[in-house]
């Protein structure tokens, strides 16, 4: 079984920074070499899941699910695609599960984009920085973090993908089963939706 953790190619494979080694020596039952993907993409898989439902626990369970889910199939990988977005896509499957899992479940305390850098949580500022400007700066982003959160789920998951994660087009048309087109049209219309909210929780500061 693959376990989280705390701690932050050949000819032909287009997958990075040597996943490939460790994708086929996982696909042999090496379970310390899943161990070594789990640690290169947990951060940005639990960024992904903490960010389409907005709570950490949630997320915690949903990264962990869908790790399980990817070892499990790991069989089923081919190589010639990029380890990442496969990992992404069954992220992402298992919290749109989740979303309708917990649809109208009455809302969690929501944390901090800033928190969700590290899974292990600064417990207090650098002796450096100013606390005031520090809690101003966490306020802030709070807001900007509901304001997405507010988005409707298509949307919201595309803005994500591209504009927080930074992948292409192309990955996210894999990862969501959509045409790129769509993919295009959500993202526009989530950006004037994040900039409307935006103009209006900012316009009251």
């Amino acid at each position: 079984m693959p376990r989280l953790s705390n701690q932050a190619g050949e000819k032909g494979s287009i997958l990075p920074d040597g996943d490939l080694e460790f994708v086929r020596a996982c696909q042999k039952g090496d379970l310390n070499a899943f161990d070594v993907l789990v640690v290169r993409h947990q951060r940005k898989m639990f960024n992904v899941a903490y960010r389409m439902l907005g709570n950490y626990d949630d997320a915690a369970d949903v990264t962990q699910e869908a790790f399980v889910a990817a070892y499990k199939a790991i069989g089923t990988f081919k190589t010639e695609a990029k380890f990442s977005t496969w990992l992404y896509s069954i992220t992402v499957n298992h919290a749109k599960n989740r979303l309708k899992q917990t649809r109208g479940r009455k809302e969690h305390e929501r944390l901090s984009p800033a928190e969700t850098e590290n899974l292990e949580l600064e417990s207090c500022p650098r002796s450096d920085e100013n606390p005031y400007a520090i809690m101003e700066q966490k306020e802030k982003d709070a807001l900007v973090h509901q304001c997405i959160a507010s988005l409707d789920d298509e949307y919201r998951e595309v803005l994500i993908l591209r504009d927080i994660q930074g992948l292409s087009y192309e990955e996210i048309r894999g990862i969501l089963n959509i045409p790129e087109g769509t993919v295009k049209s959500r993202l526009a219309r989530a950006r004037e939706a994040l900039k409307n909210g935006l103009l209006k929780v900012f316009g009251d500061l």
